[in-house]
């Protein structure tokens, strides 16, 4: 019997078909970094003390340094505290001078900031002292959106495509996006991108169904990175846009309008034709595979086309599926398992960057080039070690460079900066194994309701990351204890899994033959692509969707 990888073989398993597709999924992925960690640059820290204007009443002349010296009590270090101020009186400038102030108590009237800085969303809704907490929630409330995206788009793509739901998640992350440059207060600011948050989830999960599901078997690692590079692209440039325009509104609108680009999609991003296979559309998915064939100046043998119909239609996958099915219930639980803790120290290492010591754009510049870096090498990694191997071994390895940097010194902010790009490393090349990992460990019938699932999981570590930045109040190596260990109990889970290095992928929940059985590759173990004499020999085969 026919498989559908054949299909995919006598179109072409990467032709020029296939990476004009890529490159289209690659252009909203190299916008996305601005969404996920571009709050770190606008809510830089900078000095801040409390409005005690109230002196001017009784001193118009006194200068800046005269009424602060007046109005705001030092701390231990000798410098003015930030978030407190001595009480307002109804004396003279005489007496305020001649016997001073004692009585001291919390920001009355706001804060005041340095003339020549650009407005930021810290100075204009004052997320300094009581309020500081509100970044690290409004970071959580984001991806708490990325949740929400998971568990809406992954099971509506399963239902009504991958097309439409990309082009729905590309509309609502430009709408809202552009939208949170003109919000009037904070807690509008999280509610818009808790909704950006929820498209950029659709985006990249579709994104990852599309890119696995068009390629033959030996190039997914190759399809899905691609655009996973574009991602590392685009975080370097988001330290040069962030370091150019300090206006937070301004930088919104710069890393947010460039979206709305996207809206030809419309007329040119294909369908899945897997996924029209198994929802039965027969006609539709023979258009799209004539058509990419076409393009790859190729020729899809008819006696092979015709074969492509169905006796029964397909039956859907269930979400229940994934722990109803024992080899789909130990599969889900493991992989939510990696997915949770790679995005815990992810998360952990990537919102960190204005705590190591370097300066923040050039910190963000060497992550997204350690990051390209990383999701390069995975292409190779995935070949050559497998995926199981890879995915553990990465997670270790990310783990025990956040446990390292824990016990570094405050003062050594050139070695935890290292050690931070090393983990980094580590953990984008685990989040690039662990999508190509899922999207071939799932049937297809339910792989974007497994990789949503997964997806799920990874976003409640994202929400409790920035919360986990908090304990850091206790111990400053408290945070990074936990980002550190996390993700080694998860990378020795992965050694339960089984490999899927060149396997063809399985399109329905009955388990399939083994993947051994089905791989595509020589006796070096590298993938390879099925022969050409392969398609021929299966003329005589039959297609079946049932």
């Amino acid at each position: 019997m026919a498989e559908f990888g054949d299909f995919i073989s006598a179109l072409g398993e990467f032709g020029l078909y296939q990476k004009w597709l890529v490159l289209l999924l690659s252009l909203p992925l190299l916008l996305n970094p601005f969404q996920m960690i571009g709050q770190v640059f606008i809510v830089v820290d900078v000095p801040h003390y409390c409005n005690t204007s109230w002196i001017r009443a009784v001193g118009p002349n006194l200068t800046e340094e005269e009424q602060l010296n007046l109005t705001v009590p030092r701390d231990a270090d000798g410098a003015y505290e930030q978030c407190s101020m001595y009480s307002p009186v109804d004396w003279d400038l005489g007496s305020i001078v001649a016997y001073g102030l004692n009585a001291t108590e919390k920001c009355s009237s706001g804060w005041v900031y340095p003339s020549a800085q650009q407005p930021s969303l810290l100075t204009e809704f004052d997320l300094v002292c009581d309020r500081k907490d509100l970044n690290d929630i409004s970071q959580s409330v984001y991806m708490l959106g990325l949740f929400l995206g998971a568990m809406i788009f992954g099971p509506l793509s399963d239902r009504i495509g991958r097309r439409p739901v990309l082009l729905i998640s590309i509309f609502i992350q430009s709408l809202f996006g552009l939208g949170v440059a003109f919000v009037p207060h904070f807690y509008v600011y999280m509610a818009f991108r808790c909704v950006v948050a929820t498209a950029v989830s659709g985006i990249l999960i579709t994104a990852l169904a599309l890119g696995t599901e068009w390629v033959g078997a030996s190039y997914r690692p190759r399809a899905v990175l691609i655009t996973h590079c574009c991602f590392a692209i685009g975080q370097m440039i988001l330290a040069g846009l962030s370091y150019g325009i300090r206006n937070w509104r301004l930088l919104e609108i710069a890393g947010s309008a460039p979206m709305f680009a996207l809206f030809f999609y419309i007329w040119v991003l294909p369908e899945s034709a897997r996924w029209l296979v198994t929802k039965g559309k027969i006609e539709e998915a023979k258009k799209v595979l004539q058509k990419a064939a076409s393009i790859n100046k190729r020729t899809i043998p008819p006696g092979l086309l015709g074969q492509l119909k169905c006796e029964t239609q397909a039956k859907s996958g269930s979400f229940l599926d994934l722990f109803r099915k024992k080899h789909l219930r130990k599969v889900t639980l493991i992989m939510s398992c990696a997915w949770f803790v790679n995005s815990l120290v992810y998360y952990g290492l990537s919102l960190n960057v204005t705590n190591f010591g370097l300066d923040i754009y050039l910190t963000q510049l060497a992550f997204g080039a350690v990051e390209l870096a990383a999701r390069i090498s995975c292409i190779f990694l995935l070949q050559w070690f497998g995926r199981k191997k890879c995915q553990a071994v990465l997670l270790l390895l990310a783990g025990v460079m956040c446990l390292i940097i824990a016990g570094i010194p405050k003062d050594q902010p050139v070695a935890t900066t290292v050690l931070a790009i090393i983990g980094k490393f580590a953990a984008s090349a685990s989040f690039s194994s662990s999508y190509v990992y899922s999207a071939e460990l799932f049937p297809t019938v339910i792989r974007q309701s497994g990789v949503g699932l997964s997806s799920m999981a990874a976003r409640v570590a994202g929400i409790i990351a920035p919360l986990i930045r908090l304990l850091e109040q206790y111990h400053r190596a408290v945070p990074m204890a936990i980002f550190g260990s996390a993700p080694v109990l998860g990378g020795l889970l992965c050694f339960l899994l089984p490999e899927t290095r060149g396997a063809e992928l399985v399109d329905d929940t009955r388990g399939g033959r083994p993947a051994a059985e089905r791989h595509v590759s020589d006796n070096t173990g590298v993938d390879t692509p099925p022969t050409e004499q392969k398609n021929e020999a299966l003329l005589s085969g039959h297609w079946s969707c049932s």
